[in-house]
């Protein structure tokens, strides 16, 4: 782009041509789109390429330092596009970066959220079918969120959701993955993790939080969780399925008298 403006230059006037402005278009399009540095080399070849038209101008006359000030002023409206539009496409970068993160993210726990989680489970779901690996599921749900609301007010509940994403997250491997699945349900993918081994991690999971407690205006608040377990390929042959046997499982776990860890087995399936 560059060089067929420049060339388009060299024969309507070099400098003094009306179309000079056209390079206005390559500092626009480079500040929006290639960031700073890339900014600013293109604006030192277009003040290089300026400069090489100018001087047989200058030639023609005496090279004074006030002739070449003159003619670089002229070329300063250049300079500050090209600021104020590197710092125009900033700002626009970190606008994106930070939707991008407020929409892949829970507000209140910090975690992935159930879109995000989505993206993940399905990249590693394709991981293990390329290479023959395991993987679990693991639902997590509090029990007697609602009586922890009505008792203690929903300030209450939402410190105890926090505090279940921090306990859950304190019992797992770098390699997992813990989202916000929805209200105070949580999802951890487990990768080459068969189901007994999954199994071993709710386990962890449920005393963990059983054995912790947070004080809540003087009040001791104490929580349970059910886990449901599921495990690719043994239970499902995709992710979806998987997921959806993790939830059977959970919801098994509540009937079953909750704060326990249930798997799913032929008759769940």
């Amino acid at each position: 782009m560059i060089a067929y403006i420049t060339s388009v230059l060299w024969y309507t006037g070099k400098i003094d041509s009306p179309l000079l402005n056209l390079y206005l278009l390559v500092i626009i399009t480079s500040g929006m789109t290639l960031g700073k540095l890339a900014t600013l080399l293109v604006l030192g070849l277009i003040t290089a390429l300026y400069i090489f038209m100018g001087l047989p101008t200058l030639s023609r006359g005496t090279l004074t330092l006030e002739h070449f000030s003159h003619m670089m002023t002229m070329f300063s409206p250049y300079l500050i596009i090209a600021y104020l539009t590197t710092m125009l496409s900033a700002d626009l970068q970190f606008a994106k970066k930070m939707f991008k993160h407020l929409s892949e993210t829970d507000e209140m726990t910090g975690l992935m959220n159930r879109r995000s989680f989505s993206d993940v489970i399905t990249s590693e779901h394709n991981k293990s079918v390329r290479y023959n690996h395991d993987y679990s599921i693991l639902m997590v749900d509090a029990d007697g969120l609602k009586t922890i609301n009505d008792e203690h007010g929903h300030e209450a509940g939402d410190k105890l959701i926090t505090s279940l994403a921090k306990t859950i997250e304190s019992c797992m491997r770098e390699s997992d993955s813990l989202a916000r699945y929805g209200g105070d349900e949580f999802v951890v993918f487990l990768p080459e993790t068969n189901k007994q081994q999954a199994k071993d991690a709710g386990e962890r999971i449920r005393k963990a939080v059983e054995n912790t407690s947070f004080d809540m205006h003087g009040n001791l608040i104490k929580a349970t969780v059910s886990i449901g377990v599921s495990s690719y390929p043994e239970d499902a042959d995709n992710a979806e399925g998987a997921l959806i046997k993790a939830d059977r499982a959970l919801y098994k776990s509540k009937r079953e008298g909750r704060n326990q860890v249930c798997t799913t087995v032929e008759s769940d399936q």
